[in-house]
């Protein structure tokens, strides 16, 4: 890739091991304007210190904004039994050398569509903050050039048998990013399940070495000694996060289908659930209830796993 073909993109992100890995793999591939930070996999102020750290642990010089620090209208929800209490169990990370540069992420999201029309929107966490920039002003998403998100899945869920977690944290935040003015693309379990870690890939970064790959070897090392004690269908710790930003670095990579996606936000058993029609197009190029020319979202449901992981690896060697 080179410099001048490198999308320029805002992270709304909850560090978190995948996040982190997401983060490696932006400042490798992406110019980011900047990264905020909202309460997901830890409190808020376990994430914003983390992306902190991150940004230290690569000398990169990208302003971190916090966020919300709770859904809308849910109950918080955090995953410590994956992450671990500070979000990023079992790495070591350095002090921050650095401040937040400001405690409006909401507003810092508004102000930079506003400054510069056509950037891309990656969130990998709950999607509280979009979502209130979205209520804020309504030209928000319009003035991106889309969102591409990790969350959902069309085959079910990890944190319940129907809903992904990062949905599943705030439902009614995603109901209403998922009907935003622009493209928004789900990158979802189906397809990072399709991105998985394992131990020769750990050792394989080890052998990388440098600070980079030492973080990402640690997170797939962490996450590998405490798979067992979460729900998945795949056989080494899905990498999920970085997927999303792949997904607009490096779009050759992936497949999808323009379909409508709802989420839903009622429920005992299908709350936070991403329903996605995958009924058959007709040959007049209409999905039932639509036309394509009015569908927004898309289903982002193949990767080439390996070249994914060849990439992040690379991204990796850049530090060391």
């Amino acid at each position: 890739m080179t410099e001048a073909a490198r999308p320029r993109i805002l992270i709304d992100c909850d560090p978190g091991h995948d996040d982190a890995i997401m983060l490696v793999c932006a400042a490798a591939y992406a110019d980011v304007v900047g990264v905020v930070t909202v309460g997901g996999n830890v409190a808020l102020e376990h994430t914003t210190r983390n992306a902190l750290a991150i940004a230290t642990l690569l000398d990169w010089d990208v302003p971190v904004h916090a966020g919300a620090d709770r859904p809308l209208l849910a109950e918080q929800v955090t995953a410590p039994e994956v992450h671990g209490e500070s979000g990023m169990g079992g790495t070591t990370l350095p002090e921050p050398d650095r401040e937040v540069a400001g405690y409006d992420g909401i507003g810092f999201l508004i102000e930079s569509a506003h400054a510069e029309e056509g950037l891309w929107l990656v969130p990998t966490g709950p999607l509280t903050n979009v979502a209130l920039a979205m209520r804020c002003d309504r030209s928000f998403s319009s003035r991106l050039a889309g969102i591409c998100l990790m969350g959902g899945g069309a085959e079910g869920g990890n944190i319940t048998s129907a809903a992904e977690f990062n949905v599943f944290a705030d439902p009614e935040a995603a109901a209403i990013v998922f009907g935003a003015d622009c493209p928004v693309r789900m990158c979802g379990l189906d397809l990072t399940h399709q991105v998985t870690g394992d131990a020769a890939y750990a050792a394989r970064l080890r052998g990388i070495g440098g600070p980079a790959a030492t973080l990402v070897a640690e997170v797939v090392e962490d996450e590998l000694a405490n798979f067992g004690r979460y729900a998945t269908n795949t056989e080494s710790p899905p990498l999920h996060d970085p997927v999303a930003l792949l997904a607009v670095t490096h779009p050759h990579l992936f497949a999808g289908t323009v379909t409508p996606i709802e989420v839903e936000t009622g429920g005992h058993l299908s709350r936070g659930a991403t329903v996605v029609d995958r009924r058959l197009v007709t040959a007049q190029g209409t999905a039932p209830g639509a036309t394509l020319a009015e569908v927004r979202t898309e289903w982002v449901h193949t990767v080439d796993g390996p070249a994914a992981l060849d990439l992040i690896a690379d991204a990796c060697a850049r530090w060391a």
